[in-house]
Order: structure tokens, then C-alpha cells, then sequence
């Protein structure tokens, strides 16, 4: 994953001492130079915009007033400080939120707790433009998430991460190709886009960081926590499932729990309701050195799962415990 930090540039760096008249020919050597970052005791202090700069000491007075004293009279005691590896796109966001004056400001980029230089307001645009275009392509369109490639991707930077926890979901839904047969394909698109929205409340919106979901396709998803912790999620996605699943059948066939269609064999008779099966695989007892392997998993864990009637999870390690 890009980070603000393999973005960023390196700026002039001054002390707090530093005269407003030496500011000023730093500028003038450097027509391209947008702004300096002042720093005290190798911790960041402050910024010095060209624009900012230039408007203070072209007042009346501003010339003979400043070009003597120290530039932290006139400097940005408060820009915007970010860390090295903190994402583009929430970097952005925190950019975009600033007063207006403060728009087009650097933002400060820190590494190990020392300046590591800045990324212009231009440059972090650029690189966030060119990420949604990425992700546009690589996104499902049924259900605007990530597909196959960033799925893989995301997989195989936790497999390369071995002492990173992680909790693999594969969610799929049964008798779904029944509920298309019956309700139609407009009606069976709503439901997977029903389901995208439900692991976006579940998961995405949640307080933990790092979480994922994407869209293999059909009405097969991934879902990937940082932690092993994953029975309460299993729990709620499930729960807010059963309140869902209600809209998409009509009162006859919800009252019954059943719905009269002909099955994969073509045999016409009572298929359930569609449920929904999680299968579950962590290293938390077992490190995967491939997604073809952890796949295979999976595979394993989801033939267990959907084996039982309605709703439900499983983990690797329970059917290994059995």
C-alpha cells in the first residue's frame, strides 16, 4: 500500500533562529521553492509558505519590521504533521479539512519521530487521482469493492507479514442461484448489493483500522481482520443478515421458509431461504505461505459450512479439532 511518506520531498530546513532576511534569499535562489519547514531541537516547529511569507513582509511596515528577527514570528506554529506511513488517502482528507488560508499548504511528513521532508498539496492530488483510477479498475461494479487483483494483493501482504494476526472470511450465500430463478436477476443484484452495504456497517465502519472487504464476484466475498477476534463480527454480520433477508422475499415464502423451484438438478421442489456461510482461516496456530494454499483452506472450511442447514461460521481450526 502507498503511504503519504513515498510521496514526499525534502525542503530547506531552518532553526528557530533563523533570520526572515536569510528566509528571503532562500526563496529568491529558489524560484520553484513553495515553502521551508523550521524546526527546534530536531522536532518540527513550524512552516514558512512562500505566499504567507511574502504577504507579511510586503506590508507598510512589514519589510523593516520582520527582515531582522526570527522567522518564528511569521511561521505556522500548527501545520498539518503526518506520519511516513500513514495512507494517501486519509492524509488527503485531513489535508482537504484545513482552513482556506491553509489549503495549499505542505504537509509535514515525520519518520521516526524526525522530519522527513513534505508533500505538496499538487503532488498529493496528483497520487490520490491516480489511485481512485486504479481502483476503479480493479473494483467489482455491482458492488463498488475491491476485486480479485486487490484481493490478492491485500491477501499476500499479510501471508509476506508472517507475525501480522490476521482472520480470513469467506462469505458466500446458499440456494442464491434458486433465489435468481425465483425473484429474477434485478432482484438477486439488490441482495449483493445488500450484502456489500451489510459488510461495510460490520466491518469497514467499526472502530479497528486496517480492516478489508472485497468482492470475489457472484455472491462470493472476502473479508480480512487484523486480529483473531473474529466471532463477535461473525456474530453481528450474521445477526444484521437475518434482519435484512427479510425485504427480499415476500410474505408467503417468508412465513413458509421455503420457496418452490427446481434445484441445481433441475428437481422442482422446497428450497430454504438464502443463508449465508462464513468461512473462517487465521494463522493464529498455522502459517500460509500462499494464497493458492490458504484458498485451498478455505475451500475446505466453506464445503464444512455450507453443509449446515442455515446460517453460520466455521474456522479451520475447528473442523481440525473435530
Amino acid at each position: 500500500m502507498l503511504t503519504i511518506g513515498d510521496i514526499s520531498e525534502k525542503v530547506p530546513i531552518v532553526s528557530l533562529t533563523t533570520k526572515c532576511a536569510d528566509i528571503n534569499l532562500l526563496f529568491e535562489k529558489d524560484p520553484d521553492l513553495e515553502g521551508i519547514l523550521v524546526e527546534d531541537q530536531d522536532k518540527p516547529a513550524g512552516l514558512v509558505m512562500k505566499a504567507q511569507f511574502h504577504q507579511k513582509i510586503s506590508t507598510k511596515y512589514g519589510f523593516d519590521l520582520f527582515m531582522g528577527r526570527s522567522i518564528s514570528l511569521i511561521m505556522d506554529k500548527n501545520p498539518l504533521i503526518v506520519d511516513f506511513f500513514d495512507p494517501i488517502t486519509s492524509v488527503s482528507t485531513k489535508a482537504m479539512a484545513r482552513s482556506q488560508k491553509n489549503l495549499y499548504d505542505y504537509v509535514v511528513v515525520m519518520q521516526n519521530d524526525r522530519l522527513y521532508g513534505i508533500v505538496s498539496i499538487k503532488n498529493l492530488l496528483t497520487k490520490l487521482a491516480e489511485i481512485q483510477v486504479n481502483q476503479a479498475i480493479y473494483t467489482n461494479p455491482l458492488s463498488g469493492l475491491p476485486g480479485n487483483v486487490l484481493i490478492e494483493e491485500k491477501i499476500h501482504e499479510y501471508i509476506q507479514a508472517e507475525t501480522k494476526p490476521y482472520s480470513l472470511l469467506y462469505l458466500d450465500l446458499d440456494h442464491f442461484k434458486e433465489y435468481n430463478d425465483t425473484y429474477g436477476f434485478k432482484k438477486g443484484d439488490l441482495l449483493i448489493k445488500e450484502i456489500s452495504n451489510l459488510l461495510s456497517q460490520c466491518i469497514l465502519l467499526s472502530d479497528e483500522e486496517n480492516t478489508f472487504i472485497g468482492h470475489i464476484g457472484g455472491d462470493d466475498f472476502v473479508a480480512i481482520l487484523p486480529h483473531f477476534n473474529y466471532e463477535p463480527t461473525c456474530h453481528s454480520i450474521i445477526q444484521e443478515y437475518h434482519i435484512r433477508i427479510k425485504k427480499y422475499y415476500d410474505s408467503y415464502d417468508l412465513q413458509n421458509q421455503f420457496v418452490y423451484t427446481n434445484d441445481r438438478d433441475g428437481h422442482y421442489e422446497k428450497i430454504p431461504l438464502v443463508s449465508l456461510s462464513i468461512a473462517v482461516v487465521t494463522n493464529e496456530y498455522q502459517t500460509f505461505q500462499s494464497i493458492e494454499y490458504i484458498s485451498k483452506v478455505a475451500a475446505l472450511v466453506k464445503k464444512q459450512c455450507k453443509s449446515i442447514e442455515g446460517s453460520c461460521f466455521i474456522s479451520y481450526e475447528t473442523i481440525v479439532q473435530i
